[in-house]
């Protein structure tokens, strides 16, 4: 016999966008070979991959458009016979993983990259994109339905234009002179970055980690209201800023995940996006000592150069 009553379904908490990510810590050591199944989220190994390396560089086969702006950093590999080895894991988040990555021609130390790896819209479902996709289109009607309509195809879809949202608002914004990764390049759902860290492969801190002292908070405020103030001029909010995406390297603040940059005039959210980015990265901030009007101040500074009013 079957009961009449109804089991009640089990209600998962949607996780948010902004939820915390597991926070970056040393790659570990490794013989320079990576887990096959780990490869641009690919299972098996490539079998032209070079001897010494887990691939060959991806920058030869890459497109112009999808190369860094120039002009190219001097430390840039850009050899057609350089090799990429996997050196391990920075960060494991919601959407993407970085790995290290060491690019170099083979027998040669190389170079330390970051590279960041969207996961397969399989694997992955991004739950708030909704706000942050507004203001931007695609030409085919068609297009757009399916990914307003979060159909299978508009999943897919919406996921893999957040590498390319990335690498778009990294480029403009260091043209633009704000700190953030130089981004080497995009290629499918991996997004190549300059590595900030030590030569050893130990990532910069994330804000959060760090413990400022008064001198310090007030610079790291100062330039990090600098960097908001640009974003401001070309029109943009970070989207999602928060001490857990900024980086302080050398002593200074650089601005990380940046795929949902949000257009403040084009987004109909656009000055909420803005406020909630200086009250989060400002309530940070006041907590460890700064002037508790110091983030009101800037917020209306901010309204003015984006011309909100």
């Amino acid at each position: 016999m079957h009961s009449s009553r109804q089991t009640e379904p089990v209600r998962r908490r949607r996780r948010r966008f902004d939820d915390e990510d597991t926070p970056i810590r040393p790659a570990p050591a490794t013989d320079g070979r990576a887990d096959p199944s780990d490869l641009d989220g690919r299972a098996g190994h490539d079998p032209d991959a070079p001897p010494d390396g887990d691939r060959w560089s991806t920058w030869p086969s890459i497109r112009a458009g999808s190369r860094g702006p120039r002009p190219w950093p001097s430390w840039l590999v850009t050899e057609s016979g350089a090799v990429d080895r996997e050196r391990g894991v920075l960060k494991t988040g919601k959407e993407a993983d970085v790995h290290l990555v060491e690019r170099g021609l083979p027998g040669r130390p190389g170079l330390l990259l970051a590279a960041k790896r969207y996961r397969d819209p399989a694997h992955r479902l991004f739950h708030r994109d909704a706000g942050y996709l507004e203001g931007r289109r695609v030409r085919r009607s068609r297009e757009n339905r399916a990914m307003a309509g979060r159909t299978a195809v508009g999943r897919e879809m919406i996921a893999a234009r957040w590498a390319d949202a990335e690498f778009a608002a990294l480029s403009r914004l260091h043209l633009a002179g704000a700190p953030v990764p130089y981004p080497v390049s995009v290629s499918g759902t991996e997004v190549l970055l300059e590595f900030l860290g030590t030569p050893d492969g130990v990532a910069a801190p994330r804000l959060a980690a760090t413990r400022p002292g008064p001198d310090e908070l007030h610079a790291l405020w100062g330039e990090l209201a600098d960097a908001l103030g640009l974003l401001a001029d070309l029109g943009h909010t970070h989207g999602d800023l928060s001490a857990y995406n900024v980086l302080v390297h050398g002593g200074r603040p650089v601005l990380i995940d940046l795929p949902q940059v949000v257009d403040v005039v084009a987004n109909p959210q656009g000055p909420g996006f803005l406020e909630r980015d200086v009250r989060r990265i400002g309530d940070w901030f006041t907590a460890r000592g700064l002037d508790p009007a110091a983030p009101d101040a800037l917020l209306t500074e901010l309204r003015e150069r984006v011309r909100l009013g």
